[in-house]
């Protein structure tokens, strides 16, 4: 009886592909990174005042968040290939390329750079 019980877990285990390398207790998934296509606004004047700024792409999760000169920004899913970022006047008070990524699912966007002129 205990030779068939032994038998029958590890069939279940190799079933369920415990002791495979792609084995992963938890894993969720890790989809493609996601990716930006187009800022719009692509620029803005210095000193000028906040706006909503949206990010077009591709792979955007519900998690994402718009990182904007690397500090996170409150940002709103809006489709899985946009979502939205509010942008404070003090984030563009002075003149510069601001780089602009996302992040989702624990990836990283490529960065693109908003001109503030």
């Amino acid at each position: 009886m205990r030779l068939s019980a032994f038998l029958l877990v590890s069939l279940l285990m190799l079933g369920c592909g415990y002791g495979s390398k792609n084995y992963n207790p938890g894993m969720t998934g890790g989809g493609a990174a996601p990716t930006i296509a187009t800022l719009s606004p692509a620029s803005a004047m210095h000193g000028g005042s906040g706006f909503t700024l949206t990010i077009n792409g591709s792979n955007f999760g519900t998690d994402v968040v718009v990182y904007w000169n690397g500090a996170a920004q409150g940002t709103m899913y809006v489709t899985g290939n946009q979502v939205t970022a509010a942008i404070t006047g003090t984030d563009i008070m002075n003149a510069g390329m601001v780089p602009v990524y996302v992040r989702s699912g624990g990836n990283n966007s490529n960065p693109v750079n908003f001109d503030v002129q």
